[in-house]
């Protein structure tokens, strides 16, 4: 038996089937990504607040890719930035585009600053992309699952798989605790995918 399917995943009501979203902004997603040849997954968590993990993350296109996804989807994504990202002329920029300021200087760090986030929003899919190589638990950083765990929040598994150009939103679950065992899990279920430099 695999070991994603001996955890307590969330119930699968927690993930919806969503029809093609409408607003020019998907419209102009669902284009993009056609254009480009990919379709998307459309099962949304029903969570208010999460941490979504982005792998497997190999290239800077992962970033636009990402978004377009989250628009076809209907979905509002936030991810963290370096405090210097936001400074005037791009800060604007980067704020409409989910980006969420963090002084790494900070005494608490990044899991800290993220864990703050999360519980001063009614409403956050926080998105993290694990450093390491795809594949190798031992050099994924853990500092998404430390967030989801500090902050009580279950991990959304979003992909973007170069392989079978599709991307989306996967499974949803609660940090059991068990570091190393949930760790083997995530990547069990992106075993199977690709990023852009692995083809």
């Amino acid at each position: 038996m695999s070991v994603a399917a001996t955890l307590p995943w969330m119930d699968t009501s927690a993930a919806r089937d969503f029809p093609p979203q409408a607003g020019t902004a998907a419209m102009l997603a669902r284009a993009w990504l056609s254009s480009f040849g990919w379709r998307i997954e459309r099962a949304v968590p029903d969570v208010p607040k999460a941490v979504v993990v982005a792998a497997p993350h190999t290239s800077n296109w992962d970033l636009p890719f990402m978004l377009a996804v989250a628009a076809a989807l209907g979905v509002h994504i936030s991810w963290m930035g370096k405090h210097t990202l936001f400074r005037p002329p791009l800060g604007t920029l980067m704020r409409s585009l989910g980006g969420l300021s963090v002084d790494r200087r900070s005494p608490q760090g990044a899991v800290g600053e993220a864990v703050d986030l999360l519980a001063s929003h009614e409403r956050l899919l926080l998105v993290i992309a694990p450093a390491g190589t795809r594949g190798d638990t031992d050099r994924w950083k853990t500092g998404f699952y430390r967030i989801a765990q500090g902050a009580g929040v279950p991990i959304v598994l979003g992909f973007l798989d170069y392989g079978r150009k599709v991307g989306g939103l996967g499974r949803v679950f609660i940090p059991t605790g068990d570091v190393e065992r949930d760790m083997e899990t995530i990547q069990e279920f992106y075993a199977p995918m690709r990023g852009k430099h692995d083809l």
